[in-house]
């Protein structure tokens, strides 16, 4: 059996679990009510799935973020990484319910329609009340409500306390779940709802089009306003939406252990603390079962990070997006079982290859090509110059004059500054391949994987 061996290739693995565990929950209540009621009694399987897709975003997000170290480039990935297919899902997804074989909300109609197109378009949907077109969304509000307070949180420089700040939201959901058990933020508030959508709107696009204090002021804002709807807009209660925050930056807390940034301690107290109040908050053991399985699966995957895992179940990892988001449309098209998954793997393979691929493409190219344009007009200490590098003086470095023709060429450091993670450990020819990759689109974990097996 083929494996897979790239670094990052134990998460496309939960993920390519996680995503079919959640797509079997709402098929098997569709075509086997009877049986799947005896297991979702014991253990909630669509829970658990989507707690080991929080976790992992947890694990990756922060990683992405502080080795891009640049909010622009952050947000148009993940922009270019979520929107083509959600725009695409939506279109499907309406076209299917004017034809009568997908049922959306009845509650849509009832509010205003330029509220509902931004709630799911920016999708914070859940957060602001708002019902979601595809019901599944609902956890992309929590994701968006983490991107925020990630992004601010490296803005002021303290991305870093990734594990306190998971233990204060979970120990602050106890009572907070208690005082606030259902939204503040709910059906009747349209113009509360439609006035945090436009802020969270305009936070992000002064984060990507500003600079210095404007950006980061920008950034803090967004923090909060992330911070705030998991506390007022949560629909299952501002404990249980903490928690749900508090997850995934217990996820940041063992990326950080496994960087040596944080005592491994730290983080598996912090991750034991989430799990302590994730129990006490929750209203059914089926969901305080889910999140301790959701847990453990995710530390045995951990542990066993650096061995290789089938090549088919890491693709359905990359593919994930695409069987979770569409799931959903497929309940009512296809006649059992068998058939749906059959159905689901192809529509999720060929929806990635025409739909989540050339975006991610596309958005790895325009931050290319930010990137080179902010470079040609750089001192190699990072100070812009009228005229690019043709108008450089020979420098100085480590007690030796480098003109502008050498300095560039030197693959390590092109590697360091183009974010190839441990290129000191590479040949220059390994590096070379890596970066020419890079240039042409792909990441650079990829790009750094394939140069190393290549040579």
């Amino acid at each position: 059996m083929a494996a897979n061996r790239t670094r990052l290739a134990w998460l496309d693995a939960l993920r390519g679990i996680a995503a079919p565990a959640v797509a079997l929950h709402h098929s098997a209540w569709t075509f086997l009510p009877a049986v799947w009621a005896e297991v979702d009694r014991r253990v909630d399987v669509g829970t658990w799935g989507v707690f080991v897709f929080f976790l992992v975003s947890g694990y990756i997000i922060p990683a992405s973020l502080e080795r891009r170290g640049d909010l622009r480039a952050f947000w148009t990935g993940r922009a270019f990484r979520l929107l083509p297919l959600l725009l695409a899902a939506l279109a499907l997804a309406l076209l299917l319910a004017y034809a009568g074989v997908f049922t959306t909300s009845p509650d849509l109609d009832r509010r205003p329609r330029p509220l509902v197109a931004l709630a799911n378009l920016t999708m914070l949907q859940e957060l602001l009340g708002v019902p979601s077109v595809i019901n599944v969304m609902w956890t992309l509000s929590y994701e968006m409500a983490f991107y925020l307070m990630t992004a601010g949180l490296y803005a002021v420089r303290q991305a870093h306390r990734s594990a306190p700040i998971a233990v204060v939201l979970a120990v602050a959901a106890v009572p907070l779940g208690l005082l606030m058990p259902g939204a503040t933020i709910n059906g009747g508030a349209d113009v509360v709802a439609a006035l945090m959508g436009v802020a969270v709107v305009l936070v992000i696009v002064v984060t990507v089009t500003a600079n210095g204090r404007l950006r980061t002021a920008a950034a803090v804002i967004g923090g909060l306003l992330g911070l705030a709807l998991v506390i007022l807009g949560s629909r299952i209660g501002a404990g249980q939406g903490l928690v749900i925050a508090a997850v995934m930056f217990a996820g940041t807390a063992v990326w950080r252990a496994e960087q040596g940034t944080l005592r491994p301690v730290r983080a598996v107290a912090a991750l034991l603390t989430v799990l302590v109040c994730g129990v006490l908050v929750a209203d059914e053991p089926a969901w305080a079962a889910a999140v301790l399985l959701a847990a453990g699966f995710f530390a045995l995957a951990f542990r066993l990070r650096h061995r290789p895992f089938p090549r088919w179940l890491a693709h359905l990892g990359v593919i994930s997006f695409s069987l979770y988001l569409l799931h959903p449309l497929l309940l009512r098209v296809v006649p059992n079982l068998p058939v749906f998954f059959l159905v689901l793997l192809a529509l999720g393979h060929v929806a990635y290859r025409l739909v989540e691929a050339p975006g991610q493409r596309l958005g790895r190219r325009l931050n290319a090509v930010r990137k080179n344009r902010v470079n040609s007009g750089r001192w190699p200490c990072g100070r812009r110059v009228r005229g690019g590098p043709a108008a450089l003086m020979p420098v100085r470095r480590r007690g030796r004059v480098m003109s502008e023709e050498q300095e560039p060429h030197d693959p390590h450091r092109q590697g360091h500054e183009a974010g190839v993670e441990g290129s000191t450990k590479m040949t220059a020819a390994q590096l070379r391949e890596a970066l020419a990759r890079v240039g042409k689109g792909e990441d650079t974990q990829s790009a750094k994987a394939e140069a190393e097996s290549d040579r």
